[in-house]
């Protein structure tokens, strides 16, 4: 056995639990690992020539605490070798061969090859969905900007190409567009598509319903929804939110500003994880150029996302 290292031991000694170690006991026990793993192996390098690949474990582990913590492929070598718990999670040791930027970098792009971000989403989804969580009635659709950098001194002296402009109120932003559709009990991510953001909304709405709802939730960018011809057979109740300048001319005590604050209510479901992914991961920013990597990206986060939202409802 490998003698203890002095970090080690003074790590073990401490009389304080930290936000980092407390929030990584936290999804370590939230996560399937057996399930994500198994969906993985079969796509996974064996290794046959040069050194042994790291545990398939080990980088999945990592490559979640680069999407927890927003960071680089070499800020999270050097958070590797400087923060314990985050070694920890990983299943290493400051002794062991530690995965250089590289080999993170590697793992990031097989998951972004074979488009394994999806297979991640949908294996998290099944597990919520064996615990009855993946409710079908109800769904709510809603669509957030993430910024992309506008400025051209790179090397090709232009912008992503795959990203575009667009104007909210009186304000111009250049990035993407992420579309998600929830459940409208829990909240749950059901469905998740990125496009360039000058992408009007009803455009990906019909990717974004299952197909089982019975109502359907939108904010006033759906309106006109269940008149295009994708939704004309959908047998739903539409509740589609009125346009802010409408809603200013009504009586606050009339039923329909009444009915307009109740779907504003139900439709506030769909922000916890525009807040999980923007907020808590750190992700307001797109990090790569080009759609395919940042919706692999998205699609993992919204996995987590939904384990994070569902946690008080797993059983334990």
């Amino acid at each position: 056995m490998d003698q203890m290292s002095f970090a080690e031991a003074e790590y073990q000694n401490k009389k304080r639990k930290t936000r980092r170690e407390k929030f990584l006991e936290r999804v370590d026990s939230l996560i399937p690992w057996p399930r994500l793993v198994k969906k993985l192996k079969r796509h996974y390098h064996k290794g046959r020539t040069g050194r042994p690949p790291y545990p398939l474990e080990t980088m999945l582990r990592i490559h979640c605490m680069q999407l927890f913590y927003n960071l680089s492929d070499p800020g999270m070598e050097d958070a590797l070798y400087e923060i314990e718990s985050m070694r920890r999670f990983a299943g290493l040791r400051l002794s062991d061969r530690l995965p250089d930027e590289t080999t993170i970098l590697n793992f990031r792009r097989f998951l972004e090859q074979r488009k394994l971000g999806k297979k991640l989403f949908d294996e998290i989804n099944g597990y919520l969905n064996e615990h009855e969580l993946m409710l079908r009635e109800g769904s709510i659709v809603d669509a957030s900007i993430v910024a992309a950098p506008s400025s051209t001194k790179n090397q090709k002296k232009e912008r992503d190409p795959e990203m575009h402009q667009t104007r909210k109120g009186n304000q111009w932003h250049f990035g993407m567009k992420v579309h998600i559709g929830v459940d409208d009990e829990i909240g749950l991510i059901h469905s998740l598509e990125t496009t360039p953001a000058n992408t009007h909304d009803l455009e990906v709405a019909e990717k974004l319903l299952h197909g089982q709802e019975q109502r359907v939730f939108g904010d006033a960018g759906y309106r006109g929804i269940e008149k295009r011809e994708a939704h004309q057979e959908r047998e739903v109740d539409w509740y589609i939110a009125e346009r802010p300048g409408k809603r200013k001319m009504m009586d606050p005590d009339s039923w329909e500003a009444k009915a307009e604050k109740l779907k504003s209510q139900i439709r506030a479901k769909v922000e916890h994880p525009f807040r999980y992914m923007k907020q808590v991961f750190g992700y307001n920013k797109v990090r790569y150029r080009g759609q395919d990597k940042n919706r692999n990206r998205f699609q993992v986060m919204a996995g987590l996302t939904n384990l994070l939202i569902a946690e008080k409802l797993i059983p334990t």
